[in-house]
């Protein structure tokens, strides 16, 4: 098997283990109640961590036997790979619109990387590495505030996989940094650099595992897809002193293909949105069109005593006095 290939199927299988943890996420993030950020209990949420950890091995592995070009433009896959799997193993179908948006981001996004110029640039300095952390961690601040007054769940959920795919681009900034600076006879000399990415890859973690809560899979999935390479290739043009291929004619090309991920991302958020309970809280977190306690329902007195009280639960809904 000739290295090219080993590659692809690296690149692959890893796209289908983050489609794997996603499910596993949202699915956690739907039996839970009120924005969990850490369900450190739930052994199952534990397997969506591991499945991420491989993926992300198998991403490095699969970099190490195929070119960046190629590599990475399959990691995008994620999103058209998590969708029917969804529906095949947790009957979560997605609509027309929804596989249209992911397709759009997914091939915006490989587009946008198969022009992006992976190759050798320098590496930033200590000052710069920490002017860009303390950047990135602005930037995902002001996302979780701005998710936290998101009155919608789908907005608010779209906001936080943003903040996570800040923290995951720029984390793989610092990878690189840290993998092109270390020196064995030094093994700690980049322990600052190596500091940052730990917290940056758990805060991505944790803001991803939140997004989940009441916007469904699709649009936060694809959200972290497409930002996480678009910061680190952003971070990589003006740090690492990277560009784009084919001159200009790439550079207006890439353009393009983040007009259309950008597209795809907006019809997926469009898509949870027009779905029952996109645009408001979910069910755990009060039904604004039914009765709650405290609102004086009548259901009628009860005569007489009784021990026990049978209550039937009919499918039409129980209309309060008003």
């Amino acid at each position: 098997m000739s290295p090219l290939l080993v590659s692809v199927v690296l690149s692959l299988v890893s796209a289908v283990a983050y489609a794997g943890a996603a499910i596993v996420q949202e699915r956690v993030a739907a039996a839970a109640s009120g924005l969990t950020y850490a369900p450190l209990r739930n052994p199952v949420w534990w397997g969506a961590v591991l499945l991420n950890g491989l993926g992300a091995a198998l991403h490095v592995v699969a970099l190490a036997y195929g070119p960046l070009s190629v590599v990475q433009p399959l990691g995008a896959l994620t999103i058209v790979f998590a969708l029917p799997m969804a529906a095949l193993f947790v009957r979560r179908r997605a609509g027309r619109r929804a596989w249209h948006g992911a397709l759009m981001a997914t091939a915006g996004l490989a587009g946008l990387l198969s022009v992006t110029d992976g190759g050798e640039g320098r590496t930033p300095d200590g000052p710069e590495r920490w002017l860009l952390a303390g950047a990135t961690f602005a930037v995902v601040a002001a996302l979780f505030v701005l998710a936290r007054l998101a009155g919608r769940s789908a907005l608010r959920g779209v906001a936080l996989a943003a903040a996570a795919g800040v923290a995951f681009g720029v984390a793989s900034v610092f990878t690189k940094a840290v993998a092109e600076e270390w020196a064995a006879d030094a093994p700690l000399a980049e322990w600052g650099s190596a500091l940052v990415l730990s917290a940056l890859a758990v805060t991505g973690l944790l803001l991803s595992q939140a997004s989940y809560r009441g916007a469904g899979l699709a649009a936060p999935l694809a959200t972290v897809t497409v930002v996480n390479p678009v910061v680190a290739a952003t971070v990589g043009l003006t740090l690492f002193g990277e560009g784009f291929r084919y001159g200009a004619a790439g550079t207006v090309a890439a353009l393009v293909c983040g007009a259309v991920a950008a597209g795809g991302l907006v019809e997926l958020t469009l898509d949870r949105l027009a779905r029952p309970g996109g645009d408001g809280p979910s069910v755990s977190e009060g039904d604004p069109t039914g009765p709650e306690v405290g609102e004086g329902v009548d259901v009628g007195a009860v005569p007489g005593t009784r021990p026990h009280l049978e209550v039937e639960m009919r499918s039409r809904a129980v209309a309060g006095r008003s």
